[in-house]
């Protein structure tokens, strides 16, 4: 009589099945690690500090890029122009007649215009 409970082994001692998973999840776990090593080294950005300057050595008008606080004001003054262009009427080129519209002003100009040329279209193809 033939113990049907009984599984072939490996050498190790494991059921033959269990020993497959075990292998399989070794290779697997070892890959991951590998993964992350690899993703560690070559990838992750080191961090790097920034080096010291001398702005006695830097002319005024550059002195700005190099301070946290010059960055940020750079910035303001920038943005300040920006929405100034943005929101006022000023003449580009007097002689070509070339002007700058606020933006809310030159949407309506621009919808009016593609709004009219939609129309012409639609009637010119009403022709009787």
């Amino acid at each position: 009589m033939s113990d049907s409970s009984s599984r072939p082994t490996s050498d190790s001692g494991l059921p033959a099945p269990r020993r497959a998973f075990w292998v399989t999840f070794l290779a697997a776990l070892g890959s991951f690690v590998i993964f992350l090593v690899v993703l560690f080294v070559a990838y992750i950005p080191q961090r790097r500090t920034a080096p010291e300057v001398d702005l006695a050595k830097i002319p005024p008008e550059e002195q700005w890029k190099y301070t946290p606080a010059g960055r940020r004001a750079h910035l303001e003054e920038m943005r300040a122009r920006e929405i100034a262009a943005a929101t006022s009427y000023a003449w580009i080129d007097r002689n070509q007649g070339i002007v700058q519209l606020p933006l809310d002003r030159a949407v309506e100009l621009t919808l009016q215009e593609l709004n009219s040329a939609a129309a012409a279209r639609a009637n010119a193809g009403r022709k009787p």
